[in-house]
């Protein structure tokens, strides 16, 4: 009973501390202008200072606070002076800012705290919330894209999946090669299951100065995320879309009478007698896809008073997938809630909850649509499916249509995520903090493969059950001791800090047979058999790490001119062994604000002018544990037999060095950053040079040296990346009604390998790209990772009589003439060059912005270049599979027909093999996102008991621009299999309107 009431009690304290009581508070209401034009000033931030109370002001720039009336008001806007201003009483406060030419006013977020982004000495990109929640991405990292340079983001395109996403190039070759995602302080691998519309702000660090505060994951990058926390007077609002999606750019397949031609010239005979009399047949590609409908559905309240602030949402996200059957929703939560129980001490909470479900395609089913006989119907006149095996063409695909139907792949998602902190003022300059967060996560699969006779090939005898179930508990726990103090024209920050971090992951999955297929969907394991003929199986796994670290960091600003900042980090991590364990990561960086010097105080010219450096060493512990462990294997290859006997055997798969080492990450950073015209223009240029050291790659090896043709996996390489980073702004208002912004950003990355353990051997993969075994790509060192190496083409063979006289006797008419490029008069692997590099060299974005009266519209457009796809599509080939509608047209069909496309025997003779035919462009431009809204006048809105009411159409990826023969050249992939397409997820448009409401 004790501890009963003791709980009671300390529920109603908390009660009572969040309820605070404002019998002397006065409600100020005010509008925010421009002191010398007088214009209004949208989204300026108007708090209670020392309180978490704030609120922003409206398209009018008109603001309503509630405060003590002996409080102090601060007004801060970016480009402007911050004001503080004592109430006093009074309920009616106008501010006129004053444009900030001497100093950046805006706040940024960095690791562990925020700086004047005057004071920041690193490379740091911050992005509002409300540029994230306007477009129609299910992910808020989509929606960075082209909004931040050197930020590269490859978009899967299925429903419910993660961006890839590379800062400044590629980081990691083995293991996860995306960054370090922090969350209101907790540490994660993607933020997939936050909802947009709850974040606040992200900010992304670049450099290793900037990123080495947070060592022992920092190698790709950090993206620091802030959710929303409530902000004013108590209100609600409702943000929603519906709308539905489009593929773009589909590729036009070759129809039932071309592909019969095509199959007559393959076969070299008429296979089908009249090809003119087939028509145009099956499209199967618009059997498998179709118009997706989606729509978004968000709630949140949310305000604040001079003790607590509070904000509690919940999201309904709803999103069909372009391919026929692929659905996917998710529910999402948001709490969070901060109370000043002290003047000397702050609490407070964030809470992630998030549900997600879907149903699953088969994989490779874009391939098969793309591959499938178009001569093949989808269903014949009785109902059953169109049987590819009823056509004297050989080897068919499947009927695509069928394989959809009877694959029946469930997934379910649950993620609980968050954390608790306390903020102890302990003197006014000394502040300590600890905070402990971390993710509660499971995700179940269930697979049914019920008895079916679709087509002579499609069908299953004995029903099928497969269920798997993931399961991740991790936590966090940090402690901070911040001095920060003034000291006439020096302001120091010294942090000090001490964090505990463990991961676990565990596994299990089970199978069954003759599981019966129920009326209502339900299947379970125990309904199957269990006999010696049909066991049921069950496996499971699971891996732990732990990580101890100490950090500190020291900042250094004398009268808003020089800048120092340094910071240390000690990692160690139970995924190392020995004396490897720890690793020390250190950094520095400096700025010198020129703009603040004496003798600038006359010139006209700049309003910022500002110069820095920094250097650090950052580290990478985002790869499997205990890498030099030996990992043994039983298959059936392995059995031998023994009188008559068989006796189960077991091999090594790997091999592994006694000791794997951190991967360390050196990188060095300058940049420049200028403003002019009071800050209507900016101008911020980087260079760059980042260095990956002992990377892990994972070396296929021969199956002759006793590891079944498995991999060595160890420190092998040095890589570097490195370039420059440009981005240009400019802001400003023309007359009363009407402001605008345009912000372009660019950026330039070059990846090379500086050295390997194999020396000058190349390390291949690519083994997705073509049939046979063959591998399409290569690193070795003074080239990029992963880049295209196969045979150059020179042409297509017209006739036997140039086939004879050349060095490919057993060439035919029709197939590919290969350059012998080392001139021994043979054609063979010596002969592959550098065919292309999957690495993008350009980034860029354009990101504007309008503002006329009540009218808003923005129009982003994003695009890369100097980047090469391997389209493994159209060499990927079996037998009789269908062909593009381009390949028809311009394909090889007789003597002086073509000599770039070879014949419709593409996949046979030594056409299959990796060529530069395969590669093309990857260079695209699309125009990201346009939205046009409309906000009801304030007083109307008033009218029907609204604070803000706005609507909204807006189209995403709606137009695109590109060389490339498939579906998307947006294609990611792991590090030596990037850029490989063999079946991406097609490109699509996303037309949506939607409804903000504030009451």
């Amino acid at each position: 009973m004790k501890r009963i009431y003791t709980i009671s009690g300390l529920l109603l304290l908390f009660t009572f501390f969040t309820t605070a009581v404002l019998a002397q508070n006065v409600t100020v209401k005010g509008k925010v202008s421009d002191a010398k034009t007088g214009e209004a000033l949208i989204g300026v931030t108007v708090g209670v200072k020392g309180t978490t109370t704030g609120t922003q002001t409206d398209v009018n720039g008109a603001y309503t606070i509630n405060a003590a009336s002996n409080a102090t008001l601060q007004v801060s806007y970016i480009g402007y002076t911050t004001q503080d201003i004592v109430i006093s009483g009074r309920t009616s406060i106008d501010v006129r800012l004053q444009s900030a030419t001497n100093e950046l006013q805006g706040v940024v977020v960095v690791g562990y705290g925020t700086q004047r982004k005057l004071d920041v000495t690193g490379s740091v990109a911050s992005v509002k919330g409300e540029d994230i929640s306007k477009q129609a991405s299910t992910n808020a990292i989509s929606s960075l894209q082209g909004k931040v340079a050197g930020v590269q983001i490859t978009n899967n395109g299925s429903p419910g999946s993660s961006p890839e996403i590379r800062i400044r190039g590629l980081g990691t070759v083995y293991g996860n090669a995306n960054p370090l995602y922090v969350v209101d302080g907790v540490w994660f691998d993607d933020i997939s299951f936050l909802n947009p519309n709850d974040i606040e702000n992200i900010s992304i660090l670049k450099d290793a100065s900037s990123e080495s505060i947070y060592g022992v994951r920092a190698a790709n990058g950090v993206v620091l995320v802030t959710t929303k926390k409530g902000k004013g007077n108590a209100s609600i609002s409702y943000n929603a879309y519906a709308g539905w999606q489009k593929v773009t750019n589909q590729p036009q397949l070759a129809n039932a009478s071309e592909y019969a031609t095509l199959i007559n010239e393959l076969n070299g005979k008429n296979t089908f007698a009249d090809p003119a009399s087939l028509g145009t047949g099956t499209d199967w590609l618009n059997v498998v896809l179709r118009d997706a409908f989606t729509m978004k559905h968000d709630l949140t309240v949310s305000g604040s008073t001079e003790k607590s602030s509070y904000s509690f949402s919940a999201g309904y996200l709803k999103q069909q997938g372009v391919v026929t059957g692929n659905d996917y929703d998710r529910i999402t939560a948001h709490l969070q809630q901060d109370v000043q129980a002290t003047n000397f001490l702050r609490l407070g909470y964030n809470a992630v909850l998030q549900s997600s479900k879907s149903k699953d395609i088969p994989g490779g089913v874009i391939y098969k649509a793309f591959t499938a006989a178009p001569v093949v119907p989808v269903f014949y006149a009785d109902g059953s499916y169109g049987d590819p095996n009823d056509y004297p063409v050989g080897n068919i695909p499947n009927n695509p249509k069928a394989q959809l139907d009877f694959f029946n792949q469930k997934s379910n998602n649950y993620r609980v995520t968050g954390n608790v902190f306390a903020e102890l003022k302990l003197v006014k300059f000394l502040t300590f903090k600890t905070s402990f967060g971390g993710e509660f996560g499971q995700g179940e699969v269930l697979s049914y493969n019920p008895v079916y006779q679709a087509t002579t090939t499609q069908f299953n005898k004995i029903s099928d059950l497969d269920v798997s179930r993931a399961e991740v508990r991790n936590w966090i726990w940090e402690n901070t001791l911040t001095f920060d103090k003034t000291f006439g024209k020096h302001h120091l920050t010294v942090l000090a800090g001490q964090s505990a971090q463990r991961y676990k992951a565990y596994s299990i999955s089970a199978s069954a047979q003759n599981v019966p297929n129920t009326s209502d969907g339900d299947q379970y394991l125990t309904l199957g058999s269990n006999d010696t003929a049909n066991p049921r199986s069950v496996s499971d796994g699971g891996s732990l790490a732990t990580y101890q670290s100490f950090f500190g960091r020291v900042n250094y600003s004398f009268a808003d001119k020089y800048l120092l900042n340094a910071s240390f980090r000690a990692d160690g991590s139970s995924k190392f062994i020995g004396n490897e364990r720890w690793g020390y990561f250190p950094s520095i960086g400096a700025g010198w604000v020129i703009s603040n010097e004496e003798f600038m105080k006359d010139q006209h010219i700049f309003d910022n002018l500002k110069i820095r450096g920094s250097w650090g060493k950052i580290g990478n512990a985002s790869v499997p544990a205990n890498l030099s462990t030996l990992l043994v294997n039983q298959k059936a290859g392995f059995t031998a037999v023994y009188n008559n006997e068989p006796a189960t055997g077991a091999n090594i798969t790997q091999i592994v060095p006694p000791i794997t080492y951190w991967e360390r990450g050196v990188g060095t950073d300058v940049g420049l950053e200028m403003a002019f015209l009071s800050n209507k223009l900016t101008f911020e240029a980087d260079y760059y040079k980042k260095e990956t050291q002992q990377a892990i790659f994972a070396i296929p090896v021969l199956g002759s040296l006793g590891t079944d043709g498995g991999t060595i996996i160890g420190n092998q390489a040095t890589f570097r990346n490195q370039g420059f980073e440009f981005a240009l702004g400019w802001r400003d208002n023309v007359g009363k009604d009407f402001s605008y912004s345009v912000n372009g950003n660019f950026s330039i990355n070059n990846n090379k390998v500086l050295n390997t353990v194999t020396g000058a051997n190349p390390i291949y993969a690519g083994g997705g790209a073509a049939t046979g075994g063959q591998l399409s790509t290569r690193t070795i060192v003074g080239q990029p990772i992963g880049e295209f190496y196969g045979l150059v083409v020179d042409g297509v063979f017209q006739t036997t009589a140039e086939i004879a006289s050349s060095i490919q006797p057993d060439a035919k008419p029709g197939d590919f003439k290969y350059k012998d490029l080392n001139n021994d008069n043979k054609i063979d692997a010596k002969d592959r060059a550098v065919i292309g590099n999957p690495n993008p060299k350009y980034l860029y974005g354009l990101n504007t912005s309008f503002n006329y009266k009540e009218f808003d519209l923005s129009v982003d457009f994003q695009g890369v270049g100097g980047v090469d796809v391997y389209n493994a599509n159209l060499g990927l080939r079996y037998g009789s599979e269908n062909f593009t509608k381009d390949f028809y047209d311009n394909r090889w069909h007789g003597a002086g027909t073509s000599n770039t496309y070879p014949s419709a025997n593409i996949g046979g003779g030594q056409n299959y093999k990796p060529s530069s035919f395969y590669v093309e462009s990857g260079a695209y431009f699309r125009v990201r996102n346009l939205q046009l809204g409309y906000t009801l006048p304030s007083a109307l809105a008033s009218k029907l008991f609204m604070k803000r009411l706005r609507v909204y159409a807006n189209a995403q990826n709606a137009f695109n621009s590109f060389k490339y023969r498939g579906f998307n050249p947006e294609i990611g992939g792991s590090a030596t299999n990037a850029g490989i397409d063999n079946g991406v997820y097609p490109l699509y448009a996303t037309y949506n309107f939607g409804v903000n409401v504030t009451f």
